[in-house]
């Protein structure tokens, strides 16, 4: 096929994570409109026959830039292969399983990747009590950016959820609280950009230290001993291949070193709809390596592909 010129970029969405999407599509529509794309912004409703009428006359290329529910777990992206249209990413199924967050890691235990031990819990019998020592993390089982995420410590007073709403469904992931350092992996393709150390500044990597300017400090390379950065390479790698994705990827992991080094890796999820925005690790990595922004996104809409 020519190379595209023609790209709909789909961004917004109805997910909690609208409003980060809406500043990676922008993103994304810049870098590509400079390398001379006739780039279009769709901003995604669940009017799905407003979709279909936005994607006619056909783009040659998706640029899906959405993240959350409906853009990450397999939604839009079978909408997309019924319409037999290219788009970025990952395909149907590795979204499906990227996001469905039991799923992946018993595929991941199974192909040798460490994971976090976990139990699977209905939300009456978090409120009744722990369901496992503390402490702990729970988790939604099916959200992106860390929404939803809560630490249980040790010492906290109450029931892990308390009296609080929890608007994430009836099933809560429980896990096993790994001490240690927050470690992130871009894949590109078959390739591993880079290791990056994540450091927020207060709390823990939530959905504010991710996106909120100065809140935690990236530390590219990740000072880590040779062999276990080389393993988070491999494992991020490895995690990318046994889920089907393809495109640009990121795994996150617990580095857990409190007993001296050589410390130990944990996978905690692999994220198919990586962040595009100025504080994103995806284009910090790649710029890390020599690919800036506009190769980066370039490179994304040329591999795009559609699984029918």
């Amino acid at each position: 096929m020519n190379t595209p010129r023609t790209i709909a970029v789909l961004m917004g969405g109805t997910s909690n994570e609208r409003e980060v999407s809406l500043v990676s599509g922008q993103s994304v529509i810049e870098a590509l409109s400079a390398r001379g794309f006739d780039a279009r912004p769709i901003d995604v409703s669940d009017d799905i026959a407003a979709l279909v009428r936005a994607l006619t006359p056909a783009p040659d290329v998706v640029f899906n830039a959405l993240h959350g529910r409906y853009g990450e777990d397999g939604c839009i992206q079978g909408l997309l292969e019924l319409m037999g249209q290219r788009y970025t990413h990952s395909g149907v199924m590795a979204s499906a399983l990227a996001m469905d967050k039991p799923m992946a890691k018993r595929l991941f235990a199974k192909a040798g990747i460490p994971c976090t031990e976990h139990v699977i819990a209905h939300r009456d019998e978090i409120l009744a009590g722990d369901v496992m020592p503390r402490p702990y993390v729970i988790k939604p089982l099916n959200e992106g950016s860390s929404v939803g995420v809560r630490i249980v410590r040790e010492k906290a007073d109450g029931p892990a959820l308390g009296n609080d709403v929890w608007p994430f469904g009836e099933q809560v992931m429980v896990e096993r609280y790994i001490p240690g350092r927050e470690i992130t992996v871009a894949v590109m393709g078959d390739r591993p950009l880079a290791v990056t150390e994540l450091r927020p500044k207060q709390g823990f990597y939530d959905y504010d230290a991710k996106y909120t300017d100065g809140m935690t400090d990236h530390l590219i390379p990740a000072p880590l001993p040779e062999a276990q950065y080389d393993a988070a390479l491999k494992h991020a790698l490895t995690a990318h291949n046994v889920l089907g994705c393809r495109g640009v990827t990121r795994a996150d992991f617990r580095y857990d070193d409190t007993s001296g080094e050589p410390g130990s890796l944990c996978l905690l999820e692999i994220n198919t709809q990586p962040g595009l925005t100025p504080l994103s690790l995806v284009p910090e990595q790649a710029a890390h390596v020599g690919i800036d922004f506009g190769e980066l996104v370039a490179w994304m809409v040329e591999n795009a592909s559609c699984d029918s």
